[in-house]
């Protein structure tokens, strides 16, 4: 098996997050983007080590677990939804295996696995999107939407996304018109050069307000007043309380600002959890799918159990929602988040809730740690995709807490960091996943790690 060969062969099973698992002549092949049952042909691009990896061509036969039509025009070009043809019980069932095998390996052992939640809602669930402006082909028409499967460039308009609602879509539908009228052209990577970087969306499910951000260059400059009116005059279900004109002219392509300025309403918008109200800002974190982290933060407050008299650190604590969930049952919670701005609205969520024991540092968790000299009683984690940075770990487990909670968004980062976890004496008591990101690869999982009796 060489590098450049192309083979066919079925994908056995997909390891998480989209590793199809392929066996040729007894080797092991991963090919990504595909689904179990599959036949697919794929050309081998990596190959070291005794380990080969394969660029998926084409699907050949469906899998018998394709049992349903795509519900989006742009399946299967656009990689953001993997799986919509596989009915949502079989997304359940694969995501379950993928979580499960992973925590085992990791644990060294059996562990009590309390099995997968779905979400309420299987599509338009996202309260949070981030588009891209560029062109389908080089030198194509403008085109603003999601990346094409496989490539850094290319971007397919997504006027019918099925992950948001159908508000979203009628923005895009419009911010993309208007500045293909005027002839703006997107930002180009490679050559730095260009106006047109992103869209990003924020739309509570739960409230229906609504956030538009424009994110451009300074290398052009355009009366955005008939686009706000446009705006303003769509027929949704919602309603846009604010538009924003980002600049950003960072390098690096990443939604960011260097500069705000307000069009339209205000900065924020608010959603609600749990009987409890929080205000969000552009760049602040929040669960995107608003009522699969209803879910999410019940089995968080069920595996805490009893903190009256407790305190609690919330460490990546984001927008404060944790914290302040488990704040009326706590003497004290302390979230540290090192986006001040998260920071600053999780404050504000506090006051406005009338949480008293609430406190909010902001700082990174790996030196914010360092100095505070309260002690606590139980631990949150709740960290980026990457999982929790290596120098932070062994502070964390420094305390010796009786119970950690480590909420993970990326399983392989949570499998990663457990054997630090089983080596400083804790096991896993109870573990489950919640799936917040139907139809595509990721999935929540919530992990109650507990000290062995000494």
């Amino acid at each position: 098996m060489k590098k450049g060969e192309i083979y066919q062969g079925v994908i056995e099973k997909i390891d998480f997050p989209n590793k199809g698992i392929v066996n040729i002549d007894g080797e092991k092949v991963i090919v990504k983007n595909g689904i179990p049952g599959q036949k697919v042909r794929f050309m081998i691009n990596k190959k070291r080590s005794g380990r080969a990896e394969g660029r998926l061509l084409e699907v050949l036969e469906k899998s018998p677990l394709e049992t349903r039509d795509p519900v989006c025009p742009v399946f299967p070009q656009c990689g953001g939804c993997m799986y919509q043809t596989m009915s949502y019980e079989e997304q359940l069932k694969m995501k379950e295996t993928q979580v499960k095998e992973l925590l085992t390996q990791a644990a060294g052992e059996d562990i009590h696995w309390e099995g997968i939640h779905g979400s309420p809602r299987e599509f338009e669930y996202r309260n949070k999107m981030e588009f891209s402006f560029g062109d389908e082909y080089k030198d194509g028409p403008l085109s603003l939407g999601l990346h094409k499967k496989g490539s850094t460039y290319d971007i397919l308009t997504a006027d019918h996304c099925r992950l948001v609602h159908t508000d979203m879509n009628k923005i895009l539908r419009c911010v993309l018109d208007f500045f293909t009228e005027l002839g703006a052209v997107h930002y180009r990577k490679m050559q730095h050069t260009g106006y047109l970087r992103h869209l990003l969306l924020r739309r509570g499910v739960t409230t229906g307000e609504i956030l538009v951000h424009v994110i451009t260059t300074s290398q052009a400059e355009y009366d955005y007043a008939p686009l706000v009116t446009r705006l303003l005059a769509l027929p949704l279900e919602g309603r846009i309380v604010g538009i924003m004109h980002i600049i950003n002219d960072s390098l690096s392509d990443v939604v960011q600002s260097d500069e705000t300025r307000l069009l339209y309403g205000q900065d924020y918008f608010y959603e609600t959890l749990l009987g409890l109200r929080f205000k969000i800002s552009p760049f602040s974190f929040f669960q995107p799918n608003s009522l699969a982290a209803e879910v999410l933060y019940s089995i968080v407050r069920e595996y805490i159990g009893e903190t009256k008299e407790k305190v609690v650190f919330d460490l990546y604590s984001g927008t404060g929602t944790i914290a302040q969930l488990l704040a009326p049952v706590a003497k004290e919670v302390i979230g540290v988040e090192i986006v001040e701005e998260a920071v600053e609205a999780a404050r504000e969520n506090a006051a406005f809730n009338g949480l008293e024991n609430c406190h909010f540092i902001a700082g990174d968790v790996l030196k914010v740690l360092d100095d505070l000299t309260e002690k606590p009683d139980v631990i949150v984690l709740d960290p980026p995709r990457d999982g929790i940075h290596p120098k932070a770990l062994p502070k964390i487990l420094d305390y010796q807490v009786d119970k950690i909670i480590y909420i993970s968004c990326k399983p392989t980062s949570l499998a990663r960091d457990l054997p630090a976890f089983i080596d400083a004496g804790y096991q896993i008591q109870k573990t489950c996943s919640v799936d917040q990101f139907c139809s595509t690869v990721h999935v929540e999982t919530v992990c109650l790690l507990s000290r062995k009796a000494q």
